[in-house]
């Protein structure tokens, strides 16, 4: 009965230190889904845009083929974010698993769990700094366009 109980106490013991990983699986998620939203939002702009382009002609042609470009550099950040994240989310799932075999098979696989921790970190601190640069580039090109009735339009 005592070797039972050790093996209980292991699993549940790798159970709670499996915890902090999920709450960070569940944030990641979070973020992936704030990505999807700014993904779909530069998309549909996109498309609006690309219809309307050809039939204008002079400045407001080279301010939509600007707009273009601009969004094509934060759809290109957006998918860089969101590979990121996705990747930290699967070396969190990857040190969940690793930590119930070592537990099941009383072997000291410490090291690449921390490993695999580092490697989540990293990786999610890469997506969240291009997250951060396509907000940035998202919300520094809306210019104010002085619309003849007096009201302010943003582009």
């Amino acid at each position: 009965m005592p070797v039972l109980d050790a093996h209980v106490f292991d699993i549940s013991r790798t159970i709670q230190l499996a915890v902090a990983p999920v709450f960070l699986l569940t944030a990641i998620g979070t973020i992936i889904n704030a990505l999807a939203g700014r993904l779909a939002r530069a998309v549909d702009r996109r498309r609006m845009l690309e219809e309307v382009v050809y039939a204008q002609e002079g400045e407001r042609h080279e301010q939509s083929m600007y707009e273009l470009r601009n969004l094509q550099r934060r759809i290109q950040l957006v998918l860089w974010a969101m590979a990121l994240s996705v990747l930290s989310a699967l070396l969190v799932c990857l040190l969940i698993g690793t930590a119930f075999v070592g537990a099941f098979i009383s072997l000291d696989l410490s090291r690449p769990v921390a490993l695999l921790f580092v490697a989540a970190v990293l990786a999610l601190t890469l997506g969240l700094v291009c997250f951060m640069r396509e907000v940035f580039l998202a919300a520094l090109t809306v210019r104010p366009v002085v619309v003849s009735q007096g009201r302010v339009e943003r582009t």
